[in-house]
């Protein structure tokens, strides 16, 4: 049951920014997103797809990205983190999110709180709302000159 739900998840996690995508109108050019490496060039735009590029170091090119990295084994985990661990194990009442004890509930928030903080610090460093958007108004600054262009000509030849 328990299996069934996480990939109903994962399905929901993978379609939702598929679904995003296509809700965009039939005119709306593409975007399309890349990570290029050292002095590599950005491939230019064109009118139908924005290119969006996102420039890492040329040492990272061949490497596994930090997001998918195996770090979740025991193996990878320091024995500096597993003495932590194991300063929890027993602790009940305040502060605990425990079942048992007085209080035992209050911790629980703090737990969600430090289990999010670590899941957003493992995620992409790159901003891809913001190169959007920054492809997006260059864009549309050239789409604006040329239609004053075409203002200027059209107003020159009455």
């Amino acid at each position: 049951m328990k299996l069934a739900f996480a990939a109903g998840v994962v399905l929901l996690a993978v379609a939702a920014p598929a679904s995003a995508q296509t809700a965009a109108g039939p005119n709306d050019p593409k975007i399309n997103q890349l990570i290029v490496y050292g002095d590599d060039p950005c491939p230019a735009s064109t009118d139908e797809v924005i290119t969006v590029c996102a420039r890492r170091p040329d040492d990272d090119r061949y490497r596994i990205p930090e997001n998918l990295r195996d770090t979740g084994r025991p193996a990878n985990n320091s024995w500096a983190n597993q003495a932590i661990e194991l300063s929890y194990v027993g602790r009940t009442g305040i502060q605990s999110c425990s079942p048992s004890g007085p209080g035992g509930a209050s911790g629980c928030f703090a737990e969600l709180a430090n289990a999010y903080r670590a899941e957003r610090g493992g995620r992409d460093a790159v901003s891809w709302n913001r190169l959007i958007e920054a492809a997006r108004q260059e864009r549309l600054g050239k789409i604006d000159e040329q239609a004053e262009e075409d203002e200027r000509r059209a107003k020159g030849e009455e």
